[in-house]
């Protein structure tokens, strides 16, 4: 669990099996990002920062959209995310898109950018509107912020997996201790207008699974995986509870025995631009 400097804590950590989670989600949700910042209007030549990088897709996916005579900065606290990123975007080629290690809070950056963005990243944050305010000083006039957050009271299963409620349960209780806003997707708009926007657009999409080897099953199951030291220090469930080695399978089984679906926590974007 990484601890930032006001004490807030990260609780999903950086390692390399939760960076291959975020992998897996970035595919996942690719589509629902791209239409946001495509209709936020990024666009080619572009300057954008990539608050809370992490990975580094969602700064590869700006990178895609800028272009070559654009430039994609991405900022994480994590080092370990950082050089990963960083390796990845060596490997692919990616000479548009740089990363630092930093708090963007707290951070000064050379020049202004054409766009500020950032996936379930304010989520995270101890006060979501003064990060914004602060990240609007970073924007040229006219300026783009766009941001997703989930609102995980949206996700559930139908006909109702008990071991899938049971995880989205415990998902919330262990954010909940570590001060993580679970449901910072529907606050954005108040989040944005209390930094100073203008009122912002908002837009909502999730996935929606059936069927074998379902998405859901194994987000999920590997979410919990992440949060299980939080869950079993915070007392909200044992090791033998969470029975961890298996959990996929049983959610998996669960949804497909009863010729169910999985639904995703809404992913909600907000996009505005300064006056």
């Amino acid at each position: 669990m990484t601890r930032t400097s006001d004490g807030a804590s990260y609780a999903l950590g950086h390692s390399e099996r939760e960076i291959g989670r975020l992998s897996l989600q970035a595919r996942i949700f690719e589509p629902f990002t791209r239409r946001l910042f495509q209709q936020a209007g990024v666009l080619p030549g572009m300057r954008v920062l990539d608050v809370g990088s992490g990975a580094g897709d969602v700064a590869f996916l700006c990178a895609s959209l800028v272009g070559p005579a654009g430039a994609v900065l991405g900022v994480d606290k994590s080092a370990a995310a950082v050089e990963n990123a960083t390796e990845r975007a060596r490997s692919a080629g990616h000479a548009n898109v740089t990363f630092a290690v930093g708090d963007a809070a707290e951070m000064q950056f050379a020049g202004q950018f054409d766009a500020v963005v950032g996936r379930l990243v304010l989520m995270h944050q101890p006060d979501p509107v003064a990060l914004l305010r602060k990240l609007c000083r970073a924007l040229r006039p006219g300026g783009i912020a766009a941001f997703q957050e989930f609102d995980i009271s949206g996700a559930h299963s139908f006909p109702p997996s008990p071991a899938f409620e049971q995880c989205l349960e415990w998902i919330a209780a262990a954010f909940a201790r570590t001060g993580t806003d679970t449901r910072m997707g529907m606050k954005l708009y108040s989040a944005f207008t209390g930094a100073g926007l203008p009122a912002p657009t908002l837009s909502l999409d999730a996935g929606i699974w059936g069927g074998a080897n379902n998405p859901a099953a194994v987000m999920v199951a590997e979410v919990t995986r992440s949060l299980l030291p939080v869950l079993i220090k915070a007392g909200i469930a044992t090791e033998a509870e969470v029975a961890i080695d298996s959990l996929q399978d049983r959610v998996q089984q669960e949804i497909l025995a009863g010729g169910g679906v999985a639904l995703s926590p809404p992913l909600i974007g907000c996009w505005s631009k300064l006056g």
